[in-house]
């Protein structure tokens, strides 16, 4: 399998990274999900024919990545340590010591469940495991907190003429607003934080699905412990509140969060702090609004559940398969353009950005005992696609050129790893 790029004519630019201005090509919108306006466009740098021995780097680096995701990591593992205080001693009392173990156990199956879902959304361009832990921790622990010191202040705002009026109102109203509020929470500070790797529709996805798993698998620990302690029938209560929550519905709050992640997202692309704050306060609309609509379902629950939420499921699956097509158009069509450029040959473009071509490209480097590198290879490419998208939006061009001449760099030292 060739691993050298495409030689362009040769002639040495004064920046060989410096990409110009440039006419809008026709395919450089493959998608709704990256257009790029014309006064945006530039074209791709490229090395112009120099060889590679002038062009890569005298020590093989990783670009640094910036955003302060080890910050962010251990400010989100103290914040969950302190969640944890305020959490596990309502669980307690609400479960008792056997019911929270059980219910602890029961509640890893539809954990699981939601976890691989993200991890075959994610395959395409995988997030870093520092930011899935901190979702996660945030979904789990310090949502929870938040919703637990917040939710108080909706039960003193009303008055209530009975037990049965509160328990609506908390479940239609209070549940919708302070859960969403909260676990949408972790997903701004991922977007301010580490805007560099939280930067499309697809990643919005995949953090919310990981941050709601995540508060799904501690409000279950109260279900079905609270089943437990509650029940006369403890077996049987928990089998009945596990089929409910594990079976039927394990991806409801995914589903609600992940519309505001939806959101989130595409605001993630213009690469505005305002944009980015003003997508939170919109995309939570959608979440609560699905949040209440699950929550109001009564006596009628089964026909509601067939009629309404199967189809809402359905339709959340296809929209997932309709955002990764589009992404990866994306990331073919960028890649295109750097192969225009010299550094990719179009070969090596299908092989990179396309699902059986990346098959190919792993089979091949597992038989040549390289199979490391290329996946690295290959995150390095999908890196640099979105990076590229990023310049083509028009903000921070400089800082993000500084970055691409990083990875375009790093490229090169992967593509020489893999050809051996």
């Amino acid at each position: 399998m060739a691993m050298y790029p495409q030689q362009p004519p040769s002639g040495l630019p004064d920046d060989p990274y410096r990409g110009t201005p440039g006419p809008l090509p026709q395919q450089a919108n493959p998608s709704w999900m990256g257009h790029v306006h014309p006064e945006h466009y530039r074209t791709a740098p490229g090395h112009q024919g120099q060889p590679l021995a002038v062009m890569a780097p005298a020590r093989a680096t990783a670009p640094r990545t910036r955003g302060g995701l080890a910050g962010l990591s251990v400010a989100g593992g103290i914040l969950a340590f302190l969640s944890l205080f305020l959490v596990v001693p309502f669980l307690l009392s609400n479960t008792g010591a056997a019911g929270f173990l059980i219910g602890f156990l029961a509640s890893l199956v539809p954990l699981a469940v939601v976890l691989a879902a993200v991890h075959i959304i994610d395959r395409w361009e995988p997030e870093p495991k520092r930011l899935l832990f901190f979702a996660f921790t945030w979904g789990a622990a310090v949502s929870v907190a938040v919703t637990l010191l917040i939710q108080p202040f909706f039960v003193f705002a009303f008055q209530f003429t009975g037990e049965p009026d509160l328990r609506t109102y908390m479940a239609t109203v209070q549940a919708p607003i302070v859960e969403e509020f909260a676990k949408s929470l972790g997903l701004l500070i991922l977007l301010l934080a580490a805007r560099r790797q939280f930067d499309g529709p697809v990643d919005g996805v995949v953090f919310a699905f990981t941050i709601a798993g995540g508060f799904a698998f501690t409000e279950n620990i109260l279900y079905f412990g609270r089943a437990i302690a509650e029940s006369a029938s403890p077996a049987g209560g928990l089998a009945q509140v596990f089929f409910l929550r594990g079976v039927m519905s394990p991806f409801a709050h995914a589903i609600f969060t992940g519309t505001t992640g939806l959101v989130m997202g595409f605001a993630a692309r213009r690469w505005h702090t305002g944009a980015s704050i003003g997508a939170f306060f919109v995309g939570l609309l959608p979440a609560m609004f699905l949040h209440n609509r699950w929550n109001s379902m009564g006596q009628g629950f089964l026909l509601d559940y067939i009629v309404v939420q199967v189809p809402i499921f359905l339709l959340a699956v296809a929209g997932i398969i309709f955002l990764r097509v589009a992404e990866k158009r994306l990331t073919r069509q960028r890649l295109l353009e750097y192969s225009a450029a010299g550094w990719f040959t179009p070969a090596e473009v299908q092989l990179l950005a396309t699902v059986g071509g990346r098959r190919t490209a792993l089979a091949w480097a597992a038989r040549s005992g390289r199979k490391r590198q290329m996946k690295q290879f290959l995150k390095a490419a999908t890196q640099l696609a979105n990076t590229r998208q990023r310049i083509l939006s028009g903000r921070d061009v400089p800082l993000h050129q500084a970055e691409e001449r990083q990875q375009l760099q790093h490229i090169l030292s992967l593509r020489a790893a893999v050809a051996g």
